[in-house]
């Protein structure tokens, strides 16, 4: 037994063997590695609302008064928590430029009827007097200031989203820095997206330090539309620090002007837009520049521009669901990826990059390109491409058949094992009685009545009989024979050895039993065959 149980054990890890012929299903890390931003990226809108009374006293006392909405920014920013809170630049929400004095230009040219830019510009009239009232509408205000300027600034945000949300929501200004290429940090106003709240993108530990380090950039030329989706594009770091003004861009074999390229993406829209890590997918720096050069600022700035703000970067239930349904589809399992696309949508409806990896989940299920459809083929032997998988089978089948004869072959022969004890065999009716060579030392028996023929046949006992003495009671057939001393024993008489013991024999003589010699059955006096086995007596 303990020869079968080896035998069992190389049995099993040759099936470990055999199992592992079959690939085995291994995580590959999706292809698709802007998928987990793109959904946080938003468009950012900064406007500033100028409410300007004009005090016109030259004849008659009028108040004109005037509400203009003045363009300060836009671009791309990042949404980096459920709450919504978002990361940009702040150039793309505050303007160096003065917008109270684009007002008064423009109201003063339109009640006066002079031509005046509609600028930043502080300009002069040749008419003194309306020159006058023009330079007291300037800012700062004064006492005898002849314009009440009230200024508010508005940003709305974009979000990526289907359908597009034409109206946007409102945002409010949490940080900003004291350069324009300094990390802006900003709040939502009055936002509802349900419980689960926004989608978000990861944020970095560090930027990658190597040279040419190939990284992405996205961002929105527009307001996100059907028509109009986000913008996504390659780059690659220098080496080094980001230094003064921003990390370059280079393409290590110079087949490409990256910052002239990324510059253009800039001036299109993608000022602040998030510049994503190749093989993480996750956020290292926010893309600044424009014209002909593009730069990036690198996440330490991002993250301390957070920290004085007070908004904690953190991933919600979205972004989790997301991630599982990415990983399917990026690594082509259609199938598994349909049902996870189906639980972001349900989390957050409006997912754009969700329903259309659902779209294409949906047309690929089941097909070749399935890789769990490969799989299933690959298992019932019916291959899709890829080497033929008939040798690894039939080599298999050798192993398992080549096994189960060794096994077979050690189980017999542990069944012989010298070192186990033979069973004694168990006595049966045909058990005869062993054949002296020896002379036999004649044993007394007990009397017994006569053999009587007519009784019923003979049960046999299988037992062993002691050895008999060995007569011949005719010339050349031996008989065995055995004392009987009280077979004529009657009433009164001596039953001793030396008592008669049967008519026509006189007192002393000895009468003799006898026993067939083929099956040792006792025999009658006057039987000239066994009743037993029929062997004649007498030849």
């Amino acid at each position: 037994m303990r020869r079968f149980g080896s035998a069992l054990v190389v049995f099993g890890g040759l099936s470990l063997v055999i199992a592992g012929v079959t690939p085995a299903l291994a995580h590959e890390h999706p292809s698709g590695i802007t998928d987990l931003v793109t959904p946080a990226v938003v468009r950012i809108e900064a406007t500033a609302k100028v409410d300007i009374t004009l005090l016109d006293h030259i004849g008659e006392l009028v108040h004109v008064e005037r509400s203009y909405e003045v363009p300060i920014g836009s671009g791309t920013g990042t949404v980096i928590n459920p709450e919504g809170g978002m990361v940009t630049l702040t150039r793309v929400v505050e303007t160096d430029r003065d917008v109270r004095i684009y007002a008064a230009n423009k109201i003063f040219a339109a009640h006066h009827k002079v031509k005046i830019p509609e600028d930043f510009e502080r300009h002069k009239l040749k008419d003194d007097q309306l020159n006058h009232h023009l330079q007291k509408c300037y800012p700062p205000k004064q006492p005898t200031a002849t314009c009440i300027i009230d200024v508010t600034t508005e940003i709305t945000v974009f979000p990526n989203i289907s359908s597009a949300d034409k109206e946007g929501f409102k945002a409010e200004i949490a940080r900003t820095g004291d350069r324009p290429d300094s990390p802006a940090v900003l709040r939502p106003v009055g936002r509802a997206d349900g419980s689960a709240g926004l989608p978000t993108a990861p944020l970095a530990a560090a930027v990658p330090a190597k040279e040419g380090s190939p990284v992405a950039v996205a961002g929105f030329t527009g307001r996100p539309a059907a028509n109009l989706p986000e913008t996504v594009d390659i780059a690659h770091l220098r080496a080094g620090g980001a230094g003064e003004g921003g990390r370059e861009f280079k393409d290590p074999e110079n087949k490409v002007n990256e910052p002239e390229k990324l510059g253009a993406l800039v001036d299109k829209g993608l000022l602040g837009g998030p510049v994503i890590e190749d093989k993480k997918g996750e956020i290292v720096g926010l893309l600044l520049g424009g014209g002909k050069d593009a730069r990036m600022i690198g996440i330490r700035e991002i993250t301390k521009a957070l920290a004085e703000a007070d908004v904690a970067p953190a991933r919600g239930p979205i972004d989790a669901a997301f991630e599982q349904a990415l990983t399917r589809f990026h690594t082509h399992y259609y199938g598994d990826a349909v049902p996870a696309f189906q639980r972001v949508l349900e989390l957050y409806p409006g997912h754009t990059v969700a329903a259309a990896h659902l779209k294409t989940s949906q047309a690929k299920r089941g097909t070749a390109e399935d890789e769990a459809t490969k799989r299933a083929a690959a298992s019932t032997g019916l291959p899709r491409g890829g080497p033929p998988l008939w040798p690894f089978l039939v080599g298999g089948a050798l192993l398992v058949l080549a096994v189960l004869t060794t096994a077979i072959l050690l189980w017999r022969r542990g069944s012989q094992d010298p070192d186990d004890p033979e069973p004694e065999p168990s006595p049966t009716a045909q058990t005869r009685p062993p054949v002296p060579t020896s002379p036999p030392i004649p044993i007394p028996t007990p009397p017994r009545p006569a053999f009587d023929e007519q009784a019923d046949s003979t049960v046999v006992v299988g037992r062993s009989f002691p050895a008999l003495p060995k007569i011949s009671s005719t010339p050349g057939q031996p008989v065995l024979v055995a004392r009987d001393p009280g077979h004529n024993k009657a009433p009164g008489h001596d039953t001793g050895p030396g008592a008669a013991t049967g008519p026509g024999t006189k007192p002393g003589d000895t009468v003799v039993q006898r026993y067939c010699t083929g099956c040792g059955m006792r025999l009658g006096p006057a039987h000239s065959f066994c009743a037993y086995c029929g062997q004649p007596t007498k030849t």
